[in-house]
Parts: structure tokens; sequence; C-alpha cells
């Protein structure tokens, strides 16, 4: 088998490499800056916006892990350069190929201006998309172009509204939205092998989750870490976050916020 993985350099992208390593997988990297591959591994250098290069790197490919494009905040024209039509790109081109899944990273920020349910209950997988950004703009495009290519060609496809990826949550917003790179590589696997189309929160089982993970464990995924084993020092730190303030209260947290980087 071997899976396409786009935007391999960047972080999650580097998390996942050695996790994703499988006998008898290949596993191909792709990003537009050059790579040094390791066992089991290929590399190509490819640009999102360049049909034939991104046809090129889609050769003899079975499934696709999308995590390239543009990863936060910029201007209008380089968000749709970077994210939607990279990802048009490429879909067309697994369509193409014939790819038969394809797991697109998507983004907690499609919904960011949704908050914690009034009856205590959790935010559901296909929350209405309500994104907090032009980046959270692009990743409701991804759901919408995941959504038409499973309709449309019959592909398998499941959209990961991500978390917050990192060894270790940095403060007591992650303790809610983190997902461990272990758990984020039980979730790649098991949206590789699910059929259908599936929007799915991408974060581990937290106890201070409010973030549904029915749709995850529909499909296969079994979260193995909750960020409460190291919540000890940073609520030392930090303190008990304050649930009505924004930052704890929306989806999308600070990045809800107009005074936002000084870009609105």
């Amino acid at each position: 088998m071997r899976i396409l993985v786009t935007g391999a350099a960047g972080k999650v992208g580097t998390l996942l490499r050695p996790r994703l390593a499988r006998e008898g997988r290949i596993v191909r990297l792709s990003d537009v800056v050059p790579l040094e591959a390791g066992p089991g591994e290929e590399v190509v250098v490819a640009d999102l916006a360049d049909a034939d290069a991104v046809a090129a790197a889609m050769k003899g490919v079975d499934a696709v892990i999308h995590l390239g494009g543009q990863s936060r905040e910029h201007p209008w024209a380089d968000i749709v350069r970077a994210n939607m039509d990279g990802t048009y790109v490429l879909m067309e081109a697994a369509r193409q190929e014939g790819v038969g899944h394809v797991v697109l990273m998507g983004s907690h920020h499609a919904a960011g201006f949704h908050t914690r349910p009034a009856d205590g209950s959790e935010l559901p997988d296909y929350a209405f998309p309500r994104p907090d950004t032009l980046y959270g703009v692009s990743k409701v495009v991804m759901e919408a172009l995941g959504s038409l290519y499973h309709d449309r060609f019959g592909m398998n496809v499941t959209v990961v509204r991500l978390g917050t990826c990192n060894e270790g949550s940095a403060d007591t917003r992650g303790l809610s939205t983190w997902i461990s790179p272990d758990d984020c590589a039980r979730l790649m696997e098991a949206a590789l092998t699910a059929t259908g189309y599936h929007v799915v929160w991408g974060v581990s089982d937290n106890t201070r989750r409010w973030w549904s993970l029915e749709e995850a464990k529909a499909i296969g995924y079994e979260s193995l870490d909750d960020s409460e084993a190291h919540a000890g020092p940073i609520l030392a730190e930090q303190g008990e976050p304050d649930l009505t303030e924004p930052l704890h209260h929306r989806a999308g947290g600070v990045f809800t916020l107009n005074e936002l980087g000084g870009r609105w």
C-alpha cells in the first residue's frame, strides 16, 4: 500500500511520519521543500497549486493524507491559492488516479464560533460551519470539496476537524482540545479504511473534552490518551480556566476575537 502525505514537512506531518510506518506500506512524503526519505518512505517535491506536479506525486497511490496548505491566517489570496485551489487540485488528481481513500486535515476553526452547549452536551461532529477566520473559511471549502467528491465520484473521504496536536498540552485550553500524536496516528489509520463521507473532531478522549467523538469512534478510532495526565503543572501555573471566557467557551478560542493579530 502506498500513502501520499502532503505537507509532510509541517508539524503534524513530522509527528506522524514515524507513526505511519508499517510493514508492506510505502509512505510518499510531499512538500514544497525537500525532505530526506527514511526506511519505507519516498519523497516528492510538489506545490499543491501545480496540477502537473500533484498528478505526478499521485501516481500509484492508494490513499492520501492531505496535511498541506497554509496553516495560519494569511491574506485572502494566499489562503485561496494554498488551501482552496490546492485542495481542489489534490482531489482532482486523486480522482483521476482512482484513489479510494482521502483524509483531509481540516480544522476546528471551520466551526470556531460554536460555543459550549448550554446543557453540558458535546459539540456535534457535523456542527454547521461557523468559521472564525479566512483560514477557517478555507477549511469549510475543504469539507465541501470532500463531500462533493464522495457524492459525485464515490470517493471515501474523512475530514478531521483537528484540535491541538502536540506532544503535550501547553495551556489550559489545550486540556480540552489536545490530541496526542499517537492518537492522531490512530485516527489517521481509522480514516484510511473508513467508507463514505465523515466529518470528525480530531481530539483525544480528554477528561475536559467537549467536542464529540461519536463519529470518530464510529469509523474505528480509539483514543488511548488524556490530557489530564499532564494537567497538574499547567493548572498550578495558570489556574483553573474560566469556561465562560471566549478562549474556553468558543471552539475557535482567541481566533474568534476581532483583535486577532490586527488582521481584522
